[in-house]
């Protein structure tokens, strides 16, 4: 397996150029974009244009550090459990593949959900697997992996929601971007990975230190500092057959330490649950 870092992670006010430089240097071995608002932080938009791209891809080369996915903050509005949303939600999937192909990425990052008001649990299941079905050929058509990730919208409960979900979409490319850290709170990482199997086609590692039990609060945490137990969720993966990127995504909590400390410190506990 081996180390990326996501890009919500690095300094806000770095450019694109510091970003790579300094994501490269800490020692990772992949970086995952994001497709954000216009004018965010070191992110792609949906005005995002070819030149960018190149100039992106520059970057890549010049600092050997391939873009390995790319994720979005705006599933959260173009959410596609609601049929209103839905050309919202066909916008940025297309944006997103766009990107990978544009940049080499293998795969993007896709939130299912979008419950509340009139939608149930219910009807955002039909209506998301309904969404994905009817964009499967022009994602296989592309070769672009979409993952679709256990998020905290009360969607994916348990890995058996999610196993059924990807397996309803019926796709050989829709599968699982497994965030080993957001079923912490309630569930165990490692039960997940055996349920999932060879659906895992990304993961995010993070961290969460329960209070107690499962369902008893807790905090985010650095990782290695919380209560997932990664001596058994790395050889879980390693059975699953996952041997892709570990995308940390995570956000500096001390002040006080500098940012190429921070990016040194992530890198370095990534590559000790990976043990090397």
């Amino acid at each position: 397996m081996k180390k990326a870092l996501n890009a919500w992670t690095v300094e806000k006010s770095a450019d694109m150029e510091q970003t790579f430089a300094a994501v490269a240097k800490a020692g990772f071995a992949g970086i995952e974009l994001n497709v954000d608002a216009p004018g965010a932080p070191h992110g792609l938009s949906m005005e995002t244009t070819a030149s960018d791209y190149a100039d992106i891809r520059r970057l890549s080369e010049k600092y050997q550090l391939p873009v390995c996915s790319i994720a979005s903050s705006l599933w959260w509005q173009a959410g596609m459990g609601n049929p209103a949303h839905w050309d919202d939600g066909q916008a940025l999937l297309y944006k997103q593949i766009e990107a990978a192909r544009e940049l080499g990425a293998g795969g993007i990052l896709i939130v299912p959900g979008g419950i509340g008001g009139d939608i149930t649990l219910d009807a955002a299941r039909k209506n998301c697997v309904a969404f994905l079905q009817s964009h499967r050929r022009y994602i296989e058509r592309h070769g672009i992996f979409g993952g679709v990730e256990n998020v905290w919208n009360g969607f994916f409960l348990s890995p058996y929601d999610m196993a059924s979900f990807i397996d309803a979409v019926d796709s050989p490319l829709v599968g699982a971007y497994l965030d080993v850290g957001n079923m912490l709170a309630f569930s165990t990482p490692e039960y997940w990975i055996e349920i999932l199997g060879d659906r895992i086609g990304k993961v995010h590692v993070k961290d969460y230190k329960r209070n107690g039990g499962l369902n008893s609060g807790g905090t985010w945490q650095d990782i290695t500092h919380g209560s997932a137990d990664w001596k058994k969720i790395i050889p879980a993966l390693r059975k699953a057959g996952y041997d892709g990127y570990l995308v940390g995504e995570v956000f500096k909590s001390d002040p006080d330490m500098e940012w190429d400390a921070y990016y040194e410190k992530v890198s370095g506990e990534i590559g000790t649950i990976c043990g090397y």
